[in-house]
Parts: structure tokens; C-alpha cells; sequence
């Protein structure tokens, strides 16, 4: 019988019992009646301040009872400074150093504390770049990333996907230092088929019971990590490690770590929530490990959303107390925004311990102080300080602003800038080579569109000097050029794709339409520039936001023409784009023909294009736009309150009202 399952038919038939004899009932979880006789300890409450209500009650009894505190971080992306790089500014609304502040309150609660990150740690900001290109990591030298960990005494951790975003020696060399386990249990050495790095540890746990009695708790944890490395990080990992799935590599490990003498198994899974059906591979999967047996508590993340807050439309969550299928998981948004709280009841059984209730919540770091915790900010004080240096150094100047408020909605400048820089860098590189007269298109995606990330995650860009920091906030992940070979067919699968973007809407229809569809992700909206293109979107898409077919008939991609003429399915071209994508399963993509990997980074690529240019105009040239529509649809869409002034220059938008985090409603019109 489960772990669970037992725990509930207990709770069952004592409760049964107490109403044939008048005992009180005893809640789910509870092992005996002489619990009940101890005040439960409330949300908010110190470990501390119940065991003196306890005294204070006058209650007899045993208290052998363990509370174990486990706290959680996950996808700091090396926002271990309160500092917006890419606005080159203090920012209390993230950062590591602000999260430390609520892990030392957790600790002050309870001294049986375990700390854990959730990986996604040595990426993310320019900080993490300028410890790969400007001041790279030596040999032997601690990471800045987990010498902010160590400051806070963490526990363990787990590689996230994007810790493989520069390759195995760099990661291994990281690693090399930690001062504490990293883990990952899925991903295993192409050669040995053996493990790649450590998969799971057994923690002895010294705790201290309600009666103030030591014992030692032992606790295993095991990391994963979504396989989609192996399609995201292909350049890097193919041919050196494969990655297996996450649930049944969980599955496997328990009887081994529960063998090894875990009382309580903690899942660091670095792979989004998912939902309630399991595909073997699969990139989101912490629904399912919450129904695998033996798994006692999950700090999930990958998603940069909330648990206890979101994913209440999924089966058996319960929001109030933080638990999945009756397992206890948090996911603590992002960059330090939160920090995850599992509490777990523990009473002893012989010489194991049982776990008889455990409860789960987030608590939102104070972005309204300067407050933090100083040993992280001294933990990473040179690399920060080298970071913001670096990142002012002027390299060009723009005519105009540049931003992306618009660039779900119209071609836009920050991504014509990409595009632009991408075809400057890759004709150069094609240049006498036996691709050298095909066309050359190139594809790139609005990165910062808000979404999940919130009303403040734009490019915004002022008119005048350019500096490193910007070109990191139009392009802000550390990907590679690729350039891919493909037909004209292929080319419009991948518009297809992208056009996924957008809802369906009907041009005859009363109210208002939303026409974005915010469970797509932004940087898979690629424009590809070189073509023009219009896109229809009163047909449905005919790709859902995984590359699979849910409309074979739907295309809304319409006049699609190479300098001025239909585009012919059987001719050749190359599009410039970047390893996530040209790794990825895209449609069309996943047909090209030859794929050429220039490794070199497409942020650098920029670079070297403005300082070439000197000056540049970051005007868009329209080379998409939506087909024109019957009726009078009433469309309207959400981007940041900030671009309310933008919106009276735009003849096709308009400023409704502020809404919520940062937004506001816009109406649109298609022309």
C-alpha cells in the first residue's frame, strides 16, 4: 500500500472511531490521540512560539513530533544582486540577496531547516555571461553562483536545462568547486551509460523534537531536469550524454535512495508542472511525480510561475495547503522572487520516521525595502561590480527609442535590429562558400513580451548611446548562429508555427476578442525577414505550441512572396537563426536540409553590427501584417502600461485601461 493512500485510510477509520466513542475526531495525518492534545501550529507561526504555547497550555503528553522546514529557490538566473542589468539599476523586486532575507526569518521560525535550489542558476543576465566571455571561470576557482549559494548555508541544488548553456567542461569546472551536492539523476554519459553527475544524496539531518530532544532525520534528494536539453543544448550534448525521462528516472532511483535509509525523499525537479496526462520525454512533468510513490515533498520550477497560486484547473491541487495529490510542492516564480516553504510532520516508528503531515506555501520577497541579506551581495561583490562596468560600455547609438511593447501585434524594431545584425553577420560567413548564392533570410522572436515575466519585461531602449547592456536586453539569451538550409514549403510550416501566437477570432462576432494567445511562448513567435507575409487569424492555427498538428487544413499564412513573388515550395534558401531553434522540433525547421553551426554568439553578433554601423535606425520595414478581415471585430490585447503614450502614435492601437502586474488593455484594428 502507498505511503499516501495508507495515510488517508488512517485518518479514515479513526475518525469513524471518534464518532462511535465521543473521542475528537483527529485530522488527516495524525497518528494518535495524544497528538491531539497538542495546539497545532499555524501558518506564520514559529516552531518556536508553538512549542511555548504548547508549555503555556498545561497539556501532558509526549511531544516526539518533528516539524522539518524545507525551503526552496529556483530560476535565479544569476540575479544574486537586487540590480536590473539590463536597465542598469537597483531593483528590489528580484534577486537572491532579497530572498536570503525570508530564509533567515524561516530559520529564525525553525532550526530544522533544509535549503535547496532548483537550478537554472549560472545563466540568465549578463552577470552569468561575463563570467564565460569577459572573466572566464580558472580552474579551481569557485563560481560566483555558488558562492552566493554558500553564503546562505544552502543544502543542495540541482542542474537546471540552462546550465548547459556553455557546454560540459565549462558546467564541469563549475561543478568542480560547489561546496555542496549538485544533482541530476536523468542525465547519463553517452559512453559509460552511467550517470553523468551525482544523482541523488542522503542528508543526515540533526532535529530537534517538541520536547527539545536531538535526533537525526535522514533525508535523500534526487534532481532531474527536463530532457528537452538534448534538443535546446544539441551542439553541446549530443554525442556526449543523453537524457532520460524524468518520472520514470525518479521512479527508478527511490528503492535505492529509500534502501540507502531516507526517511523523507525530496524531488528537486527542474521541469515544469505539466498536467495530469504523462508522455514518456516529456519536458513538464512535476504533476506526475506528485503520484509516483515514496516521493514525500517537490521544488518544481522551469515555468517561472507560482505554487501555491497557479494550476488550479488540475486535478486534486489544493491551493490552501500547497499540496499536489497530497504531496506538498512549491514553485517560487523567478530571479528570487519567492521563496518556497514546506513544512512536514514527522513522528518516529521504531527506528524510522513517518511522515504524518506536510504542507507547502510561497512567501513573496519585500520589494518595497532595500533590505537584503549582505553576505550575498559581499559573496559576489567583484563579479557584480566587473558585470556593471562591462555592461556600460558604449559600442553605437540609435536614431530613435527602442522597444517591444508592439511586437505581438506589428513588425517591430527590436526585432528587426536582431534580424538585421543576424544577415549582416552571416553573408559575411557565407561569403565564398558554395551557399554563398542562395537567399538569405533570418528569423528572429521578441524576447521580452512581458507574459509570465510580468508588466515590466520589455525592451526599452532610450534614443542616443547604445551600450553592451542593451544589446543583452534585445537579445537576452546566450545562444549561437546557426544557419539552416530549407524549401520554400518548409519555410511556410515554420510562419505556420509561429503563427500559433495568436487566438482564432471571429470577424462577426459582439464583444471584445483576445487575440493573443498568452500560453504561447514569445521567443517561438519567430519573424523571418527577407519574405513578406501576411497572417490570417480568423483561421485556426494549424500548430499547437509543442510542433504538433491540431488543424491539418489551417493556414494562415497567406502572400508569402521573395522579392515580390510567390514564394515556390521546391526552391532552396537559408535562414540565419539560432541553436535552440535550429536544434528544436519546429515544423519546417526539423526538415532543413543542412544545418551550419558558426558558434558564435548571435548577442556578440549584434554587437559587432552596431559597432560596424556606428549609428542605426530602428525602424521596422513591415514585412508581416495580418490579412485584412470582414466586419468590425472588437480586438484587444494586453502589453505594458508604460507604452500608453507609445499606443496615440500607432493608428492601429489604442490605450483602454491599466489591469493588473504592470499591464494595460489596448484595443486593435487591423488595417
Amino acid at each position: 500500500m502507498s505511503k499516501k493512500l495508507s495515510l488517508t485510510l488512517a485518518a479514515s477509520v479513526l475518525a469513524l472511531g471518534s464518532l462511535t466513542t465521543g473521542a475528537p475526531a483527529i485530522a488527516a495525518g495524525d497518528s494518535n490521540p495524544q497528538a491531539q492534545e497538542n495546539p497545532g501550529k499555524g501558518k506564520g507561526q514559529s516552531f518556536k512560539e508553538y512549542i511555548q504555547e504548547w508549555k503555556n497550555s498545561g497539556k501532558k503528553g509526549k511531544l516526539k513530533e518533528v516539524e522539518l522546514q524545507i525551503l526552496g529557490t529556483s530560476d535565479l538566473h544569476t540575479n544574486f544582486v537586487n540590480y536590473d542589468y539590463y536597465r542598469d539599476a537597483k531593483s528590489n523586486s528580484l534577486s537572491l540577496a532579497k530572498t536570503g532575507v525570508l530564509i533567515e526569518d524561516a530559520r529564525e521560525e525553525n532550526d530544522n531547516t533544509l535549503l535547496f535550489d532548483n537550478g537554472d542558476l549560472i545563466q540568465g543576465t549578463p552577470f552569468g555571461g561575463y563570467k564565460v566571455n569577459v572573466d572566464p571561470l580558472e580552474k579551481d576557482e569557485l563560481h560566483p553562483a555558488f558562492a552566493a549559494l554558500e553564503s546562505l548555508d544552502f543544502d543542495a541544488s540541482t542542474l537546471g536545462n540552462h546550465e548547459f548553456n556553455f557546454g560540459l567542461e565549462y558546467l564541469d569546472n563549475a561543478l568542480e568547486e560547489a561546496p555542496f551536492p549538485v544533482l541530476n539523476a536523468n542525465v547519463y554519459d553517452v559512453e559509460t551509460g552511467e550517470n553523468r553527475f551525482t544523482p541523488y544524496t542522503i542528508m543526515d539531518k540533526e532535529v530537534t523534537d517538541r520536547k527539545g530532544k536531538k535526533h537525526t532525520i535522514q533525508v535523500g534528494v534526487i534532481g532531474v531536469v527536463a530532457p528537452g536539453i538534448m534538443e535546446w543544448d544539441r551542439a553541446h550534448l549530443e554525442g556526449e550524454v543523453i537524457a532520460k525521462d524524468a518520472v520514470e528516472t525518479v521512479e527508478k532511483f527511490i528503492p535505492e535512495v529509500e534502501k540507502a535509509g531516507a526517511d523523507v525523499v525530496v524531488v528537486l525537479s527542474h521541469s515544469g508542472m505539466g498536467d495530469e496526462v504523462h508522455t514518456v520525454g516529456e519536458e513538464n512533468v512535476t504533476y506526475q511525480l506528485t503520484e509516483v510513490d515514496g516521493v514525500d515533498a517537490i521544488i518544481t520550477g522551469h515555468n517561472h510561475d507560482v505554487f501555491p497560486g497557479s494550476y488550479s484547473e488540475l486535478a486534486n491541487v489544493d491551493q490552501e495547503n500547497g499540496t499536489i495529490n497530497g504531496t506538498p510542492v512549491v514553485m517560487p516564480g523567478k530571479f528570487g522572487s519567492h521563496l518556497g516553504v514546506i513544512d512536514l510532520t514527522l513522528e518516529p516508528r521504531g527506528k524510522k520516521w513517518r511522515i504524518t503531515n506536510g504542507e507547502a506555501e510561497l512567501r513573496a520577497i519585500d520589494s518595497k525595502t532595500d533590505e537584503v541579506a549582505e553576505q550575498v551581495i559581499e559573496a559576489v561583490k567583484e563579479t557584480h561590480e566587473g558585470t556593471v562596468e562591462y555592461i556600460r560600455s558604449p559600442v553605437g547609438e540609435t536614431t530613435a527609442p527602442i522597444n517591444s511593447y508592439f511586437s505581438l501585434v506589428q513588425d517591430d524594431p527590436s526585432v528587426q535590429i536582431v534580424n538585421n545584425a543576424q544577415l549582416w553577420y552571416a553573408e559575411q560567413q557565407l561569403a565564398g562558400t558554395a551557399n554563398a548564392d542562395l537567399p538569405l533570410l533570418s528569423a528572429a522572436a521578441p524576447f521580452k513580451a512581458g507574459g509570465r515575466n510580468g508588466g515590466d519585461y520589455y525592451t526599452n531602449i532610450e534614443t542616443g548611446e547604445i551600450a553592451i547592456k542593451n544589446v543583452a536586453d534585445l537579445y537576452v539569451y546566450d545562444n549561437t548562429v546557426f544557419v539552416l538550409k530549407l524549401t520554400g514549403a518548409d519555410l511556410k510550416e515554420w510562419l505556420e508555427m509561429s503563427a500559433g501566437q495568436f487566438k482564432q477570432i471571429d470577424p462577426n462576432a459582439a464583444g471584445e476578442q483576445t487575440f493573443i494567445n498568452d500560453n504561447y511562448r514569445t521567443y517561438n513567435f519567430d519573424v523571418i525577414d527577407g519574405v513578406t507575409y501576411d497572417i490570417d487569424i480568423t483561421e485556426p492555427a494549424k500548430y499547437d505550441g509543442e510542433g504538433a498538428v491540431v488543424n491539418e487544413g489551417a493556414e494562415r499564412i497567406e502572400n508569402l512572396q521573395y522579392e515580390g513573388a510567390a514564394i515556390d515550395p521546391n526552391q532552396e534558401f537559408l535562414v540565419v537563426t539560432n541553436n535552440y531553434r535550429a536544434s528544436g522540433n519546429f515544423p519546417g525547421v526539423r526538415n532543413a536540409t543542412e544545418s551550419i553551426d558558426f558558434a558564435y554568439e548571435n548577442r556578440q553578433a549584434i554587437q559587432d553590427y552596431i559597432v560596424e554601423v556606428g549609428t542605426i535606425d530602428p525602424s521596422a520595414d513591415g514585412n508581416w501584417q495580418f490579412a485584412p478581415v470582414a466586419g468590425d471585430p472588437n480586438l484587444v490585447f494586453e502589453t505594458s502600461n508604460s507604452a500608453q503614450s507609445l499606443a496615440e502614435k500607432e493608428p492601429a492601437i489604442q490605450y483602454i485601461e491599466a489591469t493588473q502586474n504592470g499591464f494595460a488593455k489596448y484595443g486593435y484594428t487591423i488595417q
